[in-house]
C-alpha cells in the first residue's frame, strides 16, 4: 500500500483533472490519496475573508464562484446520476456552512487565526469530495475520509500545526485500512487536522505534503508518492540555468534543505514523519508519469562533486542588530529573538558575530520584526540595519562538511563573476551551506556555481 499526494497544480482545468482520474484508476487502487484544493481555490477562500469583512453584499458572489468552479468540473467529467447528486449535496452543505462563517466574520469584524484556519480548509474538503465522486462515477470503490473522522490530531496551533504522531499511528489504520480492502481508495483532504478540542488547525500553506507524510508514517506505507506537474528536484532552477539536471536520488536531509531553500517541490516538513520509518518519497510528474522522477530515501549516491543542487530563495530580508560584545553579554540574543517570536514572527535563520546579530526573515516579516525590536526597553543594541533586495543561495549535498575544497570552489566561482557575498553560514547543516548576495547578482552567481560543479565551465561575463 502506498500514499499518494496530489498537488493543487495538478488539479487545474478539466483535462488535467481527467488525467488524474485515469492515473488513479490505473495505479492507485488499494491506496490512500491525499489531495490539495483545486488550483486557486485556497486563494479565493482567503481573499473572500477580506471581501466578506468589507461588505456582506460580497458574500453571495464568493459562494457562487466556488460553487460554479466545482460543479462545472463535476458536470463535465461525470454523468448526471447518483455520484453527481451526492457530490452536489455535499458541496451544498459545505457552502452553506462556509456562507454562515463569512456572515459571522462580517458581524464580528475580525479575522481570527481560528476563523482563518476553518475557512481556508474548505478547499481541500471540496476537492476530496469531488475526486471521490469522480472515481465513483468511474466505477471505482472510493470513499472520503475527513481528518476528524480518522483522528488526525494536532497540537492545536493555528496556521502552523504539528500532527500528534502517536495518536495518528493509533487512530488512522483502523479508520483508513477498511476503506482500502478489495482495491478500495481512501481520499483524505490534506492541509489540516483537528485539535484535541475538535478545532480545525492547518499545517500552513503547502501543508498537504506534510499531511500525506503523516498519513504514510501512521499507516506504515511502502512509499509516499507526491504527484506534481514537474519531474522532480533539479540541480538548479531551469528557468535560470537551462542545462540544469534532474536529481534522480537524494537523501532526506538533502530534500529537506532544498525545500527550505526555495525548491517548491516539497513542503519543508514533509520528510519529518517518514524519515524515522525509512519510507521513501517518490516525486512523480502527472504529465509524464513513466518518467523516473526523484526518489528520496535514507541514503543516496553522491554526485562526483558531492553537490546535488544549487538552490536559491528570493523571499528573504535581513535585520542586522548591531551591539557591542554580543558573544560576551548573556541574554542579548534571547531578548532579541524572544521579542520577535512573541509577536508571532518566524525567524528563518540566525548568524552572529561579536558585534552583530543577523536575522533572516521572509520579506513580509522584516518590517514587522524591526518594529517589534523598536519596542524593546531598554534596548540591548546600538542600531538596527534592514537589508532588502537580497537573495539566499544554498549549496546542497550530503557530505559537504567532509569534502575538502567545496566551499573554496564555490566562492572562487562567485568571485570570478565579480559577485560580493553579503553573509555566509557553513556548519549548522551537514548537507548545506548558504550565503547571501544582492538580488541583481543572483543569476550570475547561480550560473557560475552550477557550471563549476556540474560542467567545469567558468563564468563568462
Amino acid at each position: 500500500m502506498k500514499v499518494v499526494k496530489i498537488g493543487g497544480g495538478c488539479l487545474k482545468g478539466i483535462k488535467n483533472i481527467q488525467r488524474i482520474i485515469v492515473l488513479v484508476a490505473q495505479r492507485c487502487q488499494g491506496d490512500c490519496l491525499v489531495v490539495s484544493a483545486l488550483n486557486g481555490i485556497t486563494d479565493t477562500l482567503i481573499m473572500g475573508m477580506g471581501k466578506a469583512l468589507a461588505a456582506e453584499e460580497n458574500i453571495p458572489n464568493i459562494i457562487h464562484r466556488l460553487s460554479s468552479v466545482h460543479l462545472k468540473i463535476a458536470g463535465d467529467l461525470m454523468p448526471v446520476g447518483s455520484c453527481f447528486e451526492n457530490f452536489s449535496k455535499d458541496l451544498s452543505v459545505g457552502l452553506k456552512d462556509l456562507e454562515r462563517l463569512y456572515y459571522g466574520l462580517n458581524f464580528t469584524r475580525e479575522i481570527t487565526p481560528r476563523m482563518h484556519d476553518i475557512i481556508s480548509s474548505f478547499g481541500e474538503r471540496f476537492s476530496a469530495q469531488l475526486l471521490t465522486a469522480l472515481l465513483c462515477a468511474g466505477k471505482l470503490k472510493a470513499a472520503t475520509r475527513m481528518p476528524h473522522q480518522i483522528g488526525l490530531l494536532t497540537d492545536g496551533r493555528y496556521g502552523d500545526a504539528t500532527a500528534d504522531m502517536a495518536q495518528a499511528t493509533r487512530n488512522l489504520p483502523k479508520h483508513i485500512n477498511p476503506a482500502l480492502k478489495k482495491n478500495g481508495i481512501a481520499v483524505v483532504p490534506g492541509f489540516y487536522g483537528i485539535s484535541s478540542q475538535g478545532e480545525i488547525t492547518t499545517f500552513g500553506r503547502g501543508g498537504s505534503d506534510y499531511s500525506a507524510a503523516v498519513i504514510a508514517a501512521a499507516l506504515g506505507a511502502q512509499t509516499l508518492e507526491v504527484w506534481k506537474d514537474v519531474d522532480g528536484f533539479m540541480s538548479a532552477d531551469p528557468r535560470m540555468v537551462p542545462e540544469a539536471e534532474l536529481i534522480p536520488r537524494l537523501s532526506y536531509a538533502e530534500a529537506a534543505e532544498l525545500s527550505y531553500f526555495g525548491a517548491r517541490i516539497l513542503h519543508p516538513r514533509t520528510v519529518e514523519p517518514v524519515r524515522k520509518k525509512k519510507i521513501p518519497i517518490a516525486i512523480k510528474n502527472t504529465l509524464a508519469p513513466d518518467n523516473p522522477g526523484s526518489l528520496i530515501n535514507s541514503k543516496s549516491p553522491r554526485h562526483r562533486t558531492v553537490i546535488k543542487s544549487v538552490a536559491h530563495d528570493t523571499d528573504i530580508g535581513i535585520l542586522k542588530v548591531h551591539a557591542s560584545a554580543v558573544g560576551a553579554r548573556p541574554g542579548i540574543l534571547a531578548r532579541v529573538a524572544g521579542q520577535i517570536t512573541e509577536k508571532g514572527i518566524n525567524i528563518k535563520s540566525v548568524v552572529t558575530s561579536q558585534t552583530c546579530i543577523s536575522l533572516l526573515f521572509s520579506k513580509e516579516d522584516v518590517e514587522k520584526a524591526r518594529l517589534a525590536l523598536k519596542e524593546l526597553k531598554p534596548r540591548p543594541y546600538r542600531r538596527i540595519e534592514k537589508l532588502e533586495h537580497v537573495a539566499l543561495i544554498g549549496i546542497v549535498g550530503e557530505g559537504l562538511l567532509k569534502k575538502k575544497g567545496v566551499a573554496a570552489r564555490c566562492f572562487t566561482a562567485v568571485a570570478g563573476c565579480n559577485v560580493n557575498v553579503e553573509m555566509i553560514s557553513f556548519g549548522p547543516s551537514r548537507a548545506a551551506l548558504y550565503f547571501l548576495v544582492k538580488m541583481e547578482d543572483l543569476p550570475g552567481a547561480i550560473t557560475a556555481i552550477h557550471s563549476t560543479f556540474f560542467s567545469d565551465q567558468r563564468c563568462v561575463l
